[in-house]
């Protein structure tokens, strides 16, 4: 939420510099404040449990939020609970004449096929267009972030020698972010993952900035559209077991997995997991969405 100081007290300048969200008597008087509206795409294969994760972060705020739930209606999902997504879910179809402050699109399970033979990457598209005109602020994580660098920016994919796995220390380029407001200088997220989004194609594509990266596992955040358009390529938003959940699933299957780094103390998969990026989740999300409150027409109309 806002601080309302005075226009010509000294620190109002500088708070603004810094992005920090301060009104004026003038605007206090004349603020109209209305619920957001969020949308998210949930493709994720563990449904309740990303939407239990997403809507903590998102709740950590006073703002109102509404949200919405989206899946795709060319997709059989077989992950969900009989009659969940009936009950609380929509189709990309039931929305089309709304408009929105926020979306989010999370991750889903088929980094290794290519976009095209995703079965509802048409239906996918198509909401990403509509986006651009009816959501002020998208906000892509891991293969919703390749999928949306992808189709906006023609940004292919790359196969990594070895999956990206476990939590890795970021740096941020541009402090001035509004999104990185409070961050120390070195944070720590997740990531889980086979592919990366092209730097180079990313790095050469004017309209795209590189806002935090990894020396370890590459590019970590991109924004497009002066920060309208998010793309995270790991998960700031999973729990503290959601890597060790991956890491049994995988061994029980008999697929090739290591050990997820700087995860588990002294590399030790039999200890708990001590969790380093839960306060920056929060930071994130919290920034993200004070953003978004700021920065969204009062009438979604003159988007």
């Amino acid at each position: 939420m806002p601080i309302k100081i005075p226009k010509d007290l000294p620190a109002y300048q500088t708070l603004v510099n810094e992005r920090v969200f301060v009104i004026s008597d003038e605007r206090a008087n004349h603020q109209d404040i209305r619920p957001l509206k969020v949308a998210i795409v949930n493709l994720m294969p563990t449904t309740i449990a990303t939407e239990i994760q997403l809507l903590r972060l998102l709740g950590n705020t006073p703002l109102h939020v509404d949200i919405t739930f989206l899946h795709m209606k060319s997709h059989e999902s077989r992950n969900a609970p009989p009659g969940h997504l009936e009950r609380f879910y929509v189709d990309f179809e039931r929305i089309l004449s709304e408009r929105f402050d926020g979306l989010i699109i999370t991750g889903a399970p088929v980094e290794m096929l290519p976009f095209e033979a995703v079965d509802y990457w048409d239906e996918l598209t198509a909401l990403l267009d509509y986006a651009q005109k009816n959501i002020w602020s998208m906000l892509h994580i891991c293969w919703g972030a390749q999928a949306g660098l992808y189709h906006r920016y023609g940004i292919p994919k790359i196969p990594l020698a070895h999956k990206a796995f476990g939590v890795f220390p970021h740096r941020i380029n541009d402090r001035s972010m509004a999104l990185f407001r409070g961050f120390d200088d070195e944070f720590l997220a997740p990531q889980s993952r086979h592919t990366e989004s092209d730097r180079e194609a990313i790095a050469a594509n004017q309209a795209l900035c590189i806002q935090s990266e990894s020396p370890d596992v590459g590019v970590f955040i991109v924004t497009a559209r002066e920060g309208r358009e998010i793309y995270v390529t790991g998960h700031l938003e999973y729990d503290p077991l959601t890597l060790d959940q991956e890491y049994h699933r995988d061994r029980e299957k008999g697929l090739p997995i290591a050990i997820p780094q700087n995860y588990y103390p002294h590399n030790d998969p039999t200890l708990a997991p001590v969790v380093l990026w839960r306060a920056h989740a929060h930071l994130f999300f919290s920034n993200w969405i004070n953003s978004v409150y700021q920065e969204t027409p009062y009438n979604l109309a003159d988007l």
